[in-house]
């Protein structure tokens, strides 16, 4: 793995992690492009890359946790209070339970899709697909939403559920899990912001629990000390820094615009991966 490598991946990571563009979805096409132009792959699967994507994955935690450490100590510090009162009225105590419940359907769903979209990674033209269904999925959040009555702004037991089930479903590559995740929030009456920053919450178990459980069934770690450790860290670094200040300006935006110009841009990007790797590869 080259440096060049190494960090344009940790950019599409740190980038398209938070945009409701879809990470993995981009991992297949620049890698399929990648190797198009170049003869060369920029994904193969060893266990060195299983481990970069780990560490891809904790450099965007990071980010978020970063990003989020108050409110993250907040919602900590008023669930086990609750769990000592056993009273769950306090709105940050009842955040806490509906990200867990979010997380358990998410592995409820997705878990049982494992082998099925990990087998459309090497296949662009139905990724290109998937990622049409993620711009109609976003321009259905910004209509629901926009038609709703009497929206109460409040993450509520069904948020959560529905939430959960879009984050499971999101395993497949080319739809977008924050995407996903915040149209159905608008969908259930939440305002785009406070969606978003309960995706990215909401993100956080999945990926610590991807992050240690999933390398630990799939790696050699005898293999640790011959992996090319300076590209790694150049990619973690560059997932992290990426993915903070995505976050960041990504919220500043939706303060003030809807997700549709993403939802155009994930339909013309599927359009050309159909065109292009159907027609011309």
């Amino acid at each position: 793995m080259t440096f060049f490598q190494a960090i344009l991946m940790g950019l599409i990571q740190g980038l398209t992690e938070f945009l409701p563009v879809s990470s993995s979805g981009h991992l297949v096409l620049t890698s399929s492009l990648y190797k198009f132009f170049t003869n060369k792959e920029l994904v193969t699967n060893s266990s060195q890359e299983v481990v970069f994507d780990m560490i891809l994955h904790v450099g965007t935690l990071i980010a978020v946790i970063i990003f989020f450490r108050k409110e993250i100590i907040e919602i900590l510090s008023a669930f086990f209070n609750a769990l000592k009162k056993r009273n769950f009225d306090e709105p940050l105590a009842k955040l806490g339970v509906y990200i867990i419940v979010g997380t358990f359907f998410t592995v409820l769903v997705a878990y049982p899709l494992k082998d099925f979209t990990e087998s459309l990674l090497l296949k662009p033209v139905i990724v290109g697909c998937i990622l049409i269904c993620t711009g109609l999925i976003l321009f259905a959040g910004e209509f629901v939403s926009k038609n709703l009555k009497n929206k109460t702004n409040e993450i509520t037991l069904k948020t959560a559920i529905l939430t959960g089930i879009a984050q499971g479903l999101a395993a497949f590559p080319g739809l977008s899990r924050s995407g996903t995740t915040i149209s159905v929030a608008l969908m259930t009456g939440v305002d785009r912001v406070k969606a978003a920053k309960y995706s990215f919450l909401l993100s956080l178990p999945i990926i610590l629990c991807a992050s240690i459980f999933y390398p630990l069934l799939e790696v050699d770690f005898a293999e640790f000390v011959t992996y090319s450790w300076l590209p790694i860290l150049a990619g973690f670094l560059t997932a992290g820094v990426s993915g903070y200040l995505c976050i960041k300006y990504f919220i500043k935006f939706l303060s003030k615009y809807s997700v549709n110009v993403f939802a155009v841009y994930c339909i013309f990007a599927g359009l050309f991966s159909i065109a292009f790797f159907k027609f011309v590869m």
